[in-house]
């Protein structure tokens, strides 16, 4: 059985001069938004991916 995948989000952290920053890309609207992240966000992010998996 053939499954196709589509792609709805695309998400980049960027770290610019110790700032964070998520961007999110809504690929079927196509838009773009960014929100700053602090960096005790940043080092809990294994924690929060971890959690989409269990």
């Amino acid at each position: 059985m053939l499954r196709t995948q589509t792609l709805l989000f695309a998400a980049e952290l960027v770290q610019d001069n110790g700032t964070y920053t998520l961007v999110v890309e809504d690929v079927t609207a196509g838009t773009v938004q960014s929100t700053p992240v602090p960096k005790a966000m940043v080092d809990k992010l294994p924690v929060f991916l971890a959690a989409l998996t269990a």
